[in-house]
């Protein structure tokens, strides 16, 4: 009978476990160590967690001002574009009739004071043949008092000059038109040059 064949075995026999023995007091502090390896983790996760979201939050809220920074300068300047014409009509057109019904008055509200402190003397008005009609007609009324009444082409219809013998005073609706056009312009022109450099 025929013998059999050994053949020497390649596999690994499984590892005999180790029984690993440890002191209590060492297991305890293995595990104390471990619950505090573990919660450090964790607190580590939550302040990152809580940065990260932190730092969401203020770049959501910078967006959010910027967008409501642009909606109302945009709003701004729509409702500028709008007004802008009515406001420059109103200084061309407006502005000026009502300076030439408001000149008469304020003729006589400042001649009135002046003219109770020099009765004597005349009181020179000098103004544009337009307004001096008008200012004639509102001054019949003041007859007790010396008037002489100049015509001067070369002044506007917004402007009155009352000469006496120590000096003049001058009333000039014309500037002030000229004024609040100016500032009307400048009012409009800020706001389109911002849009533009944004």
């Amino acid at each position: 009978m025929a013998q059999r064949l050994k053949l020497e075995s390649f596999e690994q026999l499984p590892a005999e476990e180790e029984m690993v023995e440890l002191d209590p007091v060492a297991f305890e502090e293995a595990k104390l160590a471990s619950f505090e390896t573990g919660y450090q983790a964790g607190w580590d996760d939550a302040v990152a967690a809580q940065n990260a979201e932190t730092a969401r939050l203020h770049a959501d809220l910078g967006r959010n001002l910027q967008a409501l920074s642009f909606t109302y300068h945009e709003a701004r300047q729509h409702m500028l574009d709008a007004i802008e014409p009515l406001l420059t009509e109103i200084c061309a057109t407006i502005l000026p009739a009502m300076a030439r019904d408001a000149i008469p008055g304020l003729v006589a509200d400042q001649l009135m004071p002046l003219a109770e402190a020099r009765t004597l003397t005349p009181i020179t008005i000098v103004a544009h043949p337009e307004a001096l009609t008008q200012i004639e007609e509102i001054l019949r009324r003041c007859d007790s008092l010396p008037l002489v009444y100049t015509s001067e082409p070369s002044l506007d219809t917004g402007q009155v000059l009352l000469k006496f013998a120590e000096g003049e005073t001058r009333i000039d609706l014309s500037e002030a038109l000229a004024r609040i056009s100016q500032t009307l312009a400048t009012c409009f022109q800020a706001p389109a040059e911002e849009s533009h450099n944004d």
